[in-house]
């Protein structure tokens, strides 16, 4: 168990602070239980876990509930944000700090807009607003690109995790520039004790660094896994000088050793950095991890490179937070994959493997990973077009299906938007004769058991808001308990 003498002196100041908080008013009070009562409705109603309605009700009643209730955090708290692998980074962060013998409070479900962290702090705090082992509690948060403003005001962190920046639902955050200019906005109006963890190895992200004193750097040093030239999906292609970067390897999408060669900008030396990755057949892989305080070989039971790229920033992060190494390293050791990220489920004496995909770099990488084994033979790909996935689909012909041409036998397209995936699916040539639409997930899914042999495995790739509908009828169908529990 940490103790205060552990802390930097400005969070022991902070703790006292908290400890001797004077009773929430009856408006923070009435907030709260409206909060509880709405999940509890919810869940019983069975419309969800109340991850989100609970927050939007607290949310209504007092604007200030996150503000207030995180002020009973004793160990403050954590933002990860970025494009792709926030919920996976947050889970071994939070599996970090309780190893630690910590209390985490964690939105695990992905519910990472203001309305997700309310109800994650409400459903723990107790019936007068009070935190479980509140000297030793600590907030772990993922939060949505647009959203981390006001998460940094709110929530007040102690270290903000930036993993990555790709298009993502272009029709609600615009071209990346615009969520960074956003970023470099609210980190203007941080305070200097913030310790920034950032992605070395994204030009973009690496920037927000500059001329800041408190920050970490991880990255990937492997020449084995340089693609030799940028994927379609690269984004940050210039620098703010306006000349194109220079990459000396390219990892994916515009991730790798950049260079400006007109100013001089280069990405950083990252202080936490993967060496002699082996990806395997992308359900597990290996790597030498390097950090400050230690030099190990990490064995992670989740696949592809881009869960490298979590690893080190969860790694990095338990650095900021001056967490123990044995903590860090029994939380990757134990790392599984996270909610709709690589979950397994046996249905019907079949493997299904839960992949989501809901943008073009992320979905390359999820490709990239299926490719690793030769044996994943059938596929469910389903395309939604929910305000949580984004409306605009057009980012579909963006991804590089066509690397997986000839990889599936059977495959079978749903969603709103199946249709236009099936066109897609076409264009990049996969085999018509292989390929079925049917837009309903639930009947899609049975085909796809159906056309997949006892013993083999089924790959679902579905955007955001199919994989909460489809993960749902896994769960059931494997006897497994809902997301929220």
């Amino acid at each position: 168990m940490t103790d205060d003498r552990q802390q930097p002196e400005e969070d022991r100041v902070v703790s006292r602070r908290r400890r001797g908080r004077s009773a929430f008013s009856p408006r923070t009070l009435a907030a709260l239980w409206s909060a509880r009562a709405a999940a509890t409705a919810s869940r019983a109603l069975r419309r969800g876990g109340g991850t989100a309605v609970s927050g939007l009700v607290g949310l209504a009643i007092e604007p200030r509930l996150v503000t207030e209730l995180a002020g009973g955090l004793g160990r403050g708290s954590i933002v990860v944000s970025g494009t792709n692998g926030k919920t996976t980074t947050a889970s071994i962060v939070a599996a970090a700090a309780r190893k630690a013998g910590l209390t985490a409070v964690a939105n695990a479900s992905g519910s990472n807009l203001m309305r997700g962290i309310a109800s994650a702090l409400a459903q723990r705090a107790g019936v007068m607003g009070e935190m479980p082992d509140g000297t030793d509690t600590i907030g772990v948060f993922e939060v949505d690109e647009a959203a981390l403003p006001q998460a940094l005001r709110d929530l007040q962190p102690r270290v903000a995790v930036i993993t990555n920046l790709f298009r993502d639902q272009l029709d609600r955050y615009g071209e990346v520039e615009a969520v960074a200019d956003l970023w470099r906005g609210a980190l203007a109006g941080a305070p200097s004790t913030l310790t920034l963890v950032l992605n070395a190895d994204d030009p973009t992200v690496a920037s927000l660094g500059e001329g800041r004193e408190r920050v970490l750097y991880f990255g990937l040093d492997d020449p084995a896994l340089d693609r030799g030239c940028l994927e379609h999906a690269s984004d940050a292609l210039t620098c703010g000088c306006g000349a194109r970067y220079a990459y000396d390897r390219v990892y994916f999408g515009h991730i790798g050793v950049w260079r400006c060669p007109a100013c001089g900008r280069a990405r950083p030396r990252p202080a936490v950095r993967a060496e002699a990755v082996d990806l395997r057949d992308g359900r597990s892989l290996r790597f030498r991890l390097q950090t400050p305080r230690r030099d190990a070989e990490v064995e992670l039971q989740v696949g592809g490179a881009y869960n490298v790229y979590n690893a080190l920033a969860a790694v990095a992060a338990a650095e900021a937070l001056a967490l123990p190494e044995a903590a860090a390293a029994a939380a990757l050791s134990a790392a599984t994959a996270a909610f709709g990220r690589q979950e397994a489920f046996e249905i019907d004496g079949r493997r299904v493997e839960l992949f989501l995909g809901k943008n073009p770099a992320g979905l390359n990488q999820v490709l990239a990973t299926l490719r690793l084994d030769p044996l994943r033979r059938s596929a469910l790909v389903i395309l939604n077009d929910g305000i949580a996935d984004g409306r605009d689909i057009s980012w579909v012909w963006d991804a590089d299906f066509e690397v997986a041409a000839g990889q599936f036998e059977a495959v079978v397209v749903a969603g709103t938007r199946a249709h236009e995936m099936a066109l897609r699916l076409k264009y990049a040539e996969w085999d018509e004769g292989r390929l079925a639409v049917e837009p309903d997930i639930g009947r899609a899914l049975d085909a796809a058991l159906q056309r997949t042999q006892a013993g083999a495995c089924l790959s679902i790739i579905p955007t955001y808001t199919a994989m909460l509908e489809v993960r749902e009828l896994l769960a059931r169908r494997a006897g497994r308990a809902p997301f929220w529990q």
